[in-house]
């Protein structure tokens, strides 16, 4: 494949990302995919996926895992619900993770990428302790499936998502950087936190935030790729620094307003060519 291939977050039924439909009629040839809901997860749905993805010339790079109940209102309800963070769901999502993996092993996908949630920066919080046994047992599943974690950006600064994977000491657990949560989440100027985990990424998205007046209580504002404060040119110039060749997969999280959503991903893709061929 390619260096940098373009590719987009799309969605079967969960409602997250753009439709497959969509993701083809851009013409680029790669697309992570936000998993099924759990009744669409049957082997006949995988095989029949798989055989849709090759028709359309999509290669999936990796499923994305999420949960009923997980809301992205504000950083207090992250906190609560997103992940396998919360006490009083991690057992259920411990089990639904698990069977994600097997879906999309099924598929022939050998990344699984999730929000754990917001860890406890202190190992001394009997949470940390409580995180690192759930990571491991996944990372173990899905060593058997001969697949690789990636920890998704975003609710920790590069140095604590750094000594939890440390902690974890899994060899298939790494890093999908996502430039805008940084900003989004307030944990860390994007490009410096990408230089200190860079030997640890394996997969990225393509998206574009503005810093919010108080970074770390409140949101910052997702916007168009290159319209905010990640600085797009700086990023892939730093991911070739890094040594990262792999897909460059947009992310444009307004599911509410479709057509702003597609219209916005055209644009993306139009600019990560551009310097694509001004980079190299």
């Amino acid at each position: 494949m390619e260096k940098w291939p373009i590719g987009v977050f799309t969605s079967v039924d969960a409602g997250l990302g753009v439709s497959l439909d969509f993701a083809q009629q851009t013409g680029v040839p790669t697309v992570q995919v936000h998993t099924p809901h759990k009744g669409s997860r049957s082997p006949e749905s995988a095989k029949a996926f798989r055989a849709l993805c090759e028709q359309a010339g999509l290669t999936v790079t990796a499923f994305f895992g999420g949960f009923e109940g997980e809301s992205y209102a504000d950083i207090p309800t992250v906190k609560n619900t997103v992940g396998l963070v919360p006490p009083d769901t991690r057992a259920e999502r411990l089990i639904e993770i698990k069977e994600i993996a097997d879906f999309s092993k099924l598929v022939g996908v050998n990344v699984l990428g999730l929000h754990l949630g917001f860890i406890p920066h202190d190992e001394s919080d009997p949470l940390f302790g409580e995180i690192l046994t759930a990571t491991r047992s996944l990372c173990d599943h899905c060593r058997v499936n001969s697949q690789n974690v990636h920890l998704e950006t975003g609710q920790e600064s590069a140095e604590d998502l750094l000594h939890f994977i440390g902690a974890v000491g899994a060899d298939n657990l790494f890093i999908n950087f996502d430039p805008a949560n940084m900003i989004l989440y307030g944990c860390g100027e994007p490009i410096e936190a990408l230089k200190k985990v860079g030997h640890l990424v394996r997969s990225v998205h393509c998206k574009d935030a503005k810093w919010a007046a108080r970074p770390g209580e409140e949101w910052g504002e997702e916007v168009p790729l290159g319209e905010g404060d990640v600085n797009i040119e700086k990023y892939l110039r730093t991911l070739d620094e890094i040594g990262y060749d792999g897909p460059l997969t947009i992310e444009r999280e307004i599911a509410h307003d479709p057509q702003r959503q597609q219209a916005d991903i055209e644009a993306s893709v139009k600019l990560l060519n551009s310097l694509k061929n001004t980079i190299g």
